[in-house]
């Protein structure tokens, strides 16, 4: 263990210049003292390393000096080569950085570790993206990019699901986040945070004016908050339904994050022949819609206030392709989208 340490000291050293005594001891989970005798241990090895007193001291190595000692093991060295599909580096335009990139690692690499570090790139490959996704738009991230990067404000155009109209807002970025192949721009907006999906933004002008980002506060902060702010939704509306076997697997794919619990968990449904009880909880009424893409394949039993919004919906559907049926109702758009997530 003290030798990975040291070898973690030397590389922060040359990553970050003069680094305080605490800092590195905190970061490696040990005490200053123990950092001080590691300092002691690497001049005693060669290593033009030194420790300055005083209010701006620290840990230092002498100008210029560098090694090329990777220090990897081999378990690091595979971990390097499975690495997310090409789409999130071509997205940066990094496609040709990464591929030179590996290849400098690979040349780095101590010879023993090279052959388990090509396989894994043959044999291991993550793809970030869903099945059957749907069409995209082209996603622009140049100007979002170099805000991010430069520490500027970002004045954008930008369409909430929804809704048609295109609204103007001047957010302050902290950065970049793919998930599961879509792009998102987290950013604060009147100082609270807020998530931008890229292939909604009609246009990104960057500003002249600095960021104005929270103090201490990280893009990973931001993005947990958001994130458990549109995972813990709360949804009030309690559905039952029941669907048919033939059906339960593509329809718990497909609606799962909608589940309250495995479908006949607690035995229910299991005397019904071809179907099965299920429970689900949705945000709002007009959510419940999304079953009718099962059509008789999923039947909604309770409450009555959702088997009423799917006959209507179903009533609207039948009106634009028989004229002699009368709409239920008119489609209806959100009036006050949410800006703060975006699903």
């Amino acid at each position: 263990m003290k030798s990975d340490r040291l070898l973690a000291i030397l590389l922060l050293l040359q990553t970050r210049g003069r680094v305080p005594a605490d800092e590195l001891a905190a970061e490696l989970e040990v005490s200053a003292r123990t950092i001080y005798r590691d300092v002691e241990a690497l001049s005693a090895a060669g290593v033009p390393v030194y420790a300055e007193r005083g209010r701006h001291g620290g840990i230092t190595l002498l100008p210029g000096y560098r090694t090329d000692v990777t220090g990897l093991t081999g378990d690091e060295a595979r971990a390097l080569f499975v690495l997310a599909a090409q789409g999130v580096h071509s997205a940066l335009g990094l496609d040709s950085a990464l591929v030179s990139a590996l290849r400098k690692v690979m040349a780095a690499l101590p010879a023993p570790h090279r052959p388990a570090a090509e396989l894994t790139s043959r044999r291991i490959l993550v793809d970030p993206d869903r099945w059957l996704p749907g069409p995209r738009r082209e996603v622009e991230l140049d100007a979002l990019h170099t805000a991010v990067f430069a520490d500027r404000r970002l004045r954008l155009r930008y369409r909430h699901s929804g809704d048609s109209r295109l609204r103007t807002y001047t957010v302050d970025p902290y950065g970049l986040v793919s998930k599961a192949g879509v792009w998102y721009l987290v950013a604060d907006r009147r100082r609270s945070p807020a998530l931008f999906r890229v292939d909604r933004i009609a246009s990104a002008t960057v500003l002249e004016e600095p960021v104005r980002r929270r103090d201490e506060v990280e893009l990973a902060d931001v993005w947990h908050t958001l994130r458990r702010r549109i995972e813990e939704r709360p949804r009030e509306l309690r559905v039952t339904a029941r669907v048919h076997r033939s059906r339960l697997d593509m329809f718990s794919r497909i609606v799962g994050p909608l589940l309250t619990e495995s479908p006949g968990a607690h035995g229910e449904g299991q005397d019904e022949g071809d179907w099965v009880t299920v429970h689900l909880a949705f945000s709002a009424l007009p959510g419940v819609s999304v079953l009718l893409q099962f059509g008789p394949w999923v039947e909604v039993l309770d409450p009555p206030e959702a088997v009423d919004e799917l006959l209507a919906r179903a009533r609207d559907v039948l009106a634009l392709y028989d004229p002699q049926q009368e709409p239920e109702r008119k489609p209806e758009h959100d009036t006050a989208p949410s800006h703060e997530a975006e699903e």
